[in-house]
């Protein structure tokens, strides 16, 4: 089955290069385009894609306001919200994190990673580009305070989930955290998993943010 993706974003010759970049792919398919956030949440309801490549900045309903709405809404349960920017370091990708975005796309990524990326979420993974996502995610953090996690959380994880938590703060994949652990890759992601539901996070890219908000790792330079 294709991968249905919805774009969000209020340049129609980005929304066109990216539509034939992510078509080339036999698996994916674009489903709808949206020029605002307040068109992105109608046509998520309308269309429930798998991912949404969601731009930051659009008139009216930004893609902030609009992430929070289609990852609150139960109907779209399913759905996935990529955050598109041009920037780095642009303040609302903290606040999308926090609404439970699954990661960022700089604009000026590879037509392969872009792919990948929409593969990536879709398979239940976040994003958690290098260049940008431990630098971000420190800097959410110190804004927004440390919060620990309540101490009944932290001692249902095993030994081993509590290695693990760190190393995807670090934005280790699961490959690389089994050769790191001397595991599979497959055994790296049950550890994960077991870890963000016993944490309650949402997905990867939440873990990352609840492992140094909680003090599970510390937080980079910078």
């Amino acid at each position: 089955m294709s991968i249905r993706v919805l774009l969000a974003d209020d340049q129609t010759l980005v929304r066109a290069g990216i539509r034939r970049l992510l078509e080339r792919a036999d698996d994916i398919e674009v489903v709808g385009e949206a020029a605002d956030g307040d068109e992105a949440i109608a046509l998520a309801r309308a269309h429930r894609p798998d991912v949404v490549l969601m731009d930051v900045r659009m008139p009216g309903t930004d893609g902030l306001a609009a992430t929070w709405t289609i990852l609150a809404d139960e109907r779209l349960a399913d759905t996935k919200v990529l955050v598109l920017t041009t920037f780095d370091l642009d303040q609302y990708i903290f606040e999308a994190l926090h609404a439970g975005a699954s990661g960022f796309l700089l604009k000026d990524l590879e037509p392969d990673a872009l792919r990948h990326a929409v593969r990536t979420v879709t398979a239940g993974d976040a994003l958690l580009a290098p260049r940008v996502t431990r630098r971000l995610i420190s800097t959410f953090v110190r804004r927004a305070g440390r919060v620990r996690v309540p101490p009944e959380r932290l001692e249902t994880l095993t030994d081993r989930e509590r290695e693990v938590v760190p190393l995807v703060a670090q934005g280790l994949t699961n490959e690389e955290i089994g050769d790191w652990l001397g595991m599979r890759p497959l055994t790296a992601k049950t550890h994960v998993n077991r870890a963000m539901a016993k944490l309650g996070a949402r997905d990867r890219a939440q873990l990352v943010v609840f492992a140094y908000q909680w003090g599970l790792v510390g937080l980079p330079p910078g």
